[in-house]
């Protein structure tokens, strides 16, 4: 069904109205609302005859529901994954779209303008290059990258091509973490001295034993540029966060939310720390996923900002409650602390040491952010226009490098100087091997 324009019209009356109710059952600002609604219009309605044409690439669940907000304001056109059955799912769902196994042969077709990337992350970077070689806009999801020099190639890509890229980091376009940020940055709680981002602990599951891997999966495809080992089915789809190969844990997966929030309210979500940190707070089990499940890693930014990640035992991966806090704990999100108060943020919550704090607007000359309603709207908005999306290819490799910093300072286990500049350690050659990965052939850079 096509939607007139007068269908997405409201008065500001109404508007108000609505604002103010909505405001009481969400606990966030009026004055926020009302701001955000003069600021960003809502996407424009595409008719059917100028929808882009788009692909999914990597069809587990995350991928087919990005597809389906996506659906929105295109059409998809084809699907792609290294496991039949997925590909299967994807096609049931999006029917008409043509099927594929092998990314390169989808990116060879001329009328397909965006593809949507649910891979998994080690797959992230070099589709996501290959896409924007081949004229492609982007949709991936985060954490954007597998290290951090894919990151620097990712953003050296995204300049050559001039493609859009969205990193999928929607909290940016969530109603309770931009005014978070804009408070902080227009200092409301006074100096700011110290962030903390409280992230779900991981797993901690094994050991594990190999199996023959389905008929319906390549799994030599779907381990790429990593070491190729024997199938282990807690190695592959959803799971595959939980291994250093493929990813960082919940460290770059939670993290590559809250650690780019907190970045934002910094206002350094183009650089990085100074120094950081860390160390594992458990030992995993032999023969069992090894991205560390519980960890501390302590920042510290030039501006004197401390930051402070941590593992919280009461949330498990997903972010649901799981058990009682220990003490001292937090529930997952970003708590911002200045010399005049507190205010933490987090999915459907944002709440301060001061009413007020959260009251009283910001006034007519401050700081205002990035204003997104909509992230895949936003997406599709910049396809049109051409403008940088809101988490733009080197926001979000600037996010998920700080969490790539954590995860190399826990491995490590000793402190490290960071120059966010040259995106380099300062004279440790030992932790500057960390940046990238030896990747398997034929999965390299060559093939994107």
């Amino acid at each position: 069904m096509i939607m007139s324009s007068s269908s997405f019209t409201i008065s500001r009356r109404r508007f108000l109205k609505s604002s103010v109710a909505i405001a009481a059952g969400s606990e966030v600002p009026a004055w926020f609302l009302q701001k955000s609604r003069s600021q960003a219009a809502p996407a424009r309605p595409l008719s059917a005859n100028d929808k882009p044409h788009i692909a999914l690439i990597g069809c587990g669940g995350q991928g087919r529901y990005d597809a389906t907000l996506a659906a929105k304001f295109a059409t998809v056109v084809a699907v792609c994954d290294v496991d039949a059955k997925h590909s299967e799912a994807a096609y049931k769902q999006f029917g008409g779209a043509k099927v594929y196994k092998d990314f390169r042969k989808l990116l060879e077709r001329d009328d397909i303008h965006a593809i949507i990337n649910g891979t998994p992350d080690h797959w992230h970077t070099l589709i996501n290059v290959a896409a924007m070689r081949a004229g492609k806009d982007v949709y991936s999801e985060k954490p954007l990258t597998l290290t951090i020099d894919e990151g620097k190639r990712l953003v050296a890509a995204a300049r050559e091509t001039r493609r859009i890229l969205q990193t999928g980091s929607q909290q940016r376009s969530d109603s309770r973490f931009r005014p978070a940020c804009e408070l902080v940055r227009n200092t409301r709680l006074g100096r700011l001295k110290h962030i903390i981002t409280s992230l779900p602990a991981g797993p901690r599951k094994g050991p594990f034993s190999p199996a023959p891997p389905p008929p319906e999966l390549d799994w030599d495809f779907w381990q790429g540029q990593t070491p190729s080992v024997p199938y282990v089915r807690e190695r592959c789809h959803g799971s595959f966060r939980y291994w250093w190969e493929y990813s960082g844990g919940t460290m770059t997966d939670w993290g590559a939310h809250h650690n780019d929030i907190a970045l934002w309210g910094l206002g350094l979500e183009r650089s990085g720390p100074a120094t950081v940190e860390g160390k594992p707070l458990v030992e995993m089990i032999p023969g069992g996923v090894t991205a560390s499940a519980e960890y501390r890693v302590e920042y510290s930014s030039a501006n004197g900002v401390a930051h402070s990640c941590q593992s919280t035992s009461s949330n498990g991966p997903d972010g649901s409650p799981r058990g009682t806090p220990r003490p001292g704990e937090m529930p997952h999100g970003v708590r911002f602390e200045g010399t005049d108060g507190w205010l933490f943020v987090t999915r459907g919550k944002i709440e301060a040491s001061k009413p007020d704090l959260l009251t009283e607007p910001l006034g007519a000359n401050s700081v205002r952010l990035y204003v997104s309603d909509n992230h895949m709207g936003n997406f599709f908005d910049c396809i049109r226009s051409r403008k940088p999306p809101i988490c733009d290819p080197e926001i979000g490799h600037r996010s998920v490098s700080v969490c790539h910093l954590g995860v190399i300072a826990i491995r490590l286990g000793r402190k490290l100087h960071w120059d966010p500049e040259r995106e380099q350690f300062d004279k440790d050659p030992e932790a500057n091997r960390w940046l990238a990965r030896e990747q398997r052939k034929p999965w390299t850079y060559d093939m994107a």
